[in-house]
């Protein structure tokens, strides 16, 4: 399954580039949780995204089973089984347009802000993710830091483990497009 196709599609037109659609895969999606008794941490480079320039509109995508690089394998279980139900809800993404207009863009490196839905855990939340991105000759890459709140997306934490999970999960994703 692909990666998460969570944050940022964007549509830019500029002289040089005249491909309308920008698609990548195999981009890097990594999550902190930074408790008063633990610091988690996973990532998977499945993030998958694409980005229409005519329309402005982004979509991006990960698989929730794809991540790894926990502290141990019972607690990647637990992500999987306990927190994000990754059986029943396998995927979270992002999708929606850019604030700015990004029409007229040429290569450089710009700030922008996205505005779309954010699906994590089969919860959707509207969110404006602001994020960076670097235009070349034949590529597009895109970075983006951003907090998830879990209460936001419905992701309750025990209380035997509150002190060892984070209210708020640090995360970033990171994808080079190339035109399709």
């Amino acid at each position: 399954m692909n990666a998460f196709m969570l944050m940022i599609m964007m549509a830019l037109a500029w002289p040089s580039k005249q491909a309308e659609l920008w698609k990548g895969t195999g981009g890097l999606i990594s999550f902190t949780s930074d408790a008063p008794l633990e610091l988690i941490e996973a990532e998977s480079n499945k993030l998958t995204g694409i980005l229409n320039v005519r329309e402005n509109t982004f979509a991006f995508l990960i698989s929730t089973k794809t991540f790894e690089g926990f502290n141990s394998p019972l607690q990647q279980e637990h992500f999987h089984e306990n927190y994000m139900d990754s059986e029943k809800y396998s995927s979270a993404s992002f999708s929606g347009k850019f604030i700015e207009d990004v029409s007229e863009l040429e290569l450089g490196k710009y700030e922008l802000r996205a505005k779309g839905m954010l699906k994590i855990h089969g919860v959707t939340v509207e969110r404006i993710i602001k994020c960076f991105i670097e235009i070349e000759s034949n590529k597009i890459r895109i970075e983006s830091n951003f907090v998830v709140p879990l209460e936001d997306h419905k992701i309750s934490i025990p209380q035997i483990v509150h002190q060892k999970i984070a209210e708020e999960i640090f995360v970033t994703a990171k994808i080079t497009l190339q035109a399709s």
